[in-house]
């Protein structure tokens, strides 16, 4: 396989800064690098690695194109008029240069050590942020335990209270009054024990791999980021906040079909009613699809882009030049 594999690419307009004005052609991603050609000469006019990529931002050119920038080693490059949409392509970009950066440098043969001192900082951002995070869900974690605590003690305080009650109603009973009041008072109904339903609450399925991806729904306008998590027993898609979007068990999913080597799409067929059919794209799917391969391989389908990729995962010898090539044999 070649580090130049062309993941996507977009029909746009570029400015180009030395004649000033806007040329039509067609931006392309492939693993490690961006470039843009005009569409009438051919001419590459963009050819730059994700790595020295400094900043990807949302704007508008003369207050109402809006545009994509990118900033290359101090240089901003303007795109335009981009198809299918602006938030589409933004999305892809961002996705594919974080998992650039944070890819270890030298992990396979097409791979550069990160040079840019703000692609350094911004994964050192990444990772402060990540941390944050962990001690706030462990924060959490012993704030539901002090709930949890919490809540024991006023169930103690609610079951004294009816020992009292009941104490009481029998103490103001007459004292000539030869039958207790208890007699005829219905027994008390059983409360569950939660704690008996916590103690025997089924155990977790263990997670084979859980990667970020880019999710659409029968539409490729409307991408959004989110996460694959596989499982023995299937595949979940979940939103950027850990919210499931939809659960696949093994025997839901008709048939897995292969783009390329990033992008996917599981379909599960109905009667009478559209297919429940989801489209992913990740540059960590070279990891998932040796493991889908595995499980579902009467239902995968590779098509021409990626019939190379079908026995890599076997076969050692194939050059697959780029890192992220190199992480999905692995």
């Amino acid at each position: 396989m070649d580090a130049d594999i062309r993941i996507h690419s977009w029909p746009c307009s570029y400015y180009l800064d030395a004649g000033k004005q806007w040329i039509p052609g067609k931006l392309s991603l492939t693993p490690v690098s961006v470039k843009f050609a005009a569409a009438k000469s051919g001419q590459l006019l963009v050819d730059f690695r994700l790595s020295g990529i400094s900043e990807i931002k949302k704007e508008s050119s003369n207050l109402i194109f809006s545009s994509l920038t990118i900033l290359e080693n101090g240089t901003k490059h303007w795109f335009s008029s981009l198809q299918p949409s602006r938030n589409v392509v933004f999305h892809i970009l961002e996705h594919f240069w974080r998992e650039q950066l944070l890819s270890a440098p030298g992990a396979g043969a097409g791979a550069a050590p990160l040079e840019s001192s703000k692609g350094k900082e911004l994964t050192g951002m990444l990772w402060g942020s990540q941390k944050s995070l962990e001690d706030t869900a462990k924060a959490l974690h012993f704030q539901g335990e002090q709930f949890d605590n919490i809540m024991k003690g006023l169930h103690k305080i609610e079951g004294d209270m009816d020992v009292a009650d009941r104490l009481l109603t029998e103490l103001e009973s007459p004292s000539w009054w030869p039958f207790s009041t208890k007699l005829w008072k219905t027994p008390p109904e059983a409360k569950p024990k939660e704690s008996a339903a916590a103690s025997h609450s089924e155990p977790r399925e263990g997670i084979l791999l859980r990667i970020p991806v880019l999710v659409s729904h029968r539409t490729d306008s409307n991408v959004k980021p989110g996460k694959l998590t596989l499982f023995p027993s299937g595949l979940e898609i979940s939103d950027c906040n850990s919210q499931v979007i939809h659960r696949f068990a093994s025997r839901d999913v008709d048939d897995i079909r292969v783009h390329t080597p990033y992008e996917i799409s599981v379909r599960q067929r109905f009667i009478g009613k559209p297919d429940t059919s989801y489209r992913l794209l990740a540059a960590r799917m070279p990891e998932a699809i040796p493991i889908l391969e595995t499980q579902f391989s009467r239902k995968m389908q590779f098509l021409e882009d990626a019939l190379g990729f079908a026995g890599a995962g076997k076969s050692p010898q194939v050059d697959l030049g780029a890192s992220i090539w190199q992480a999905g044999t692995g």
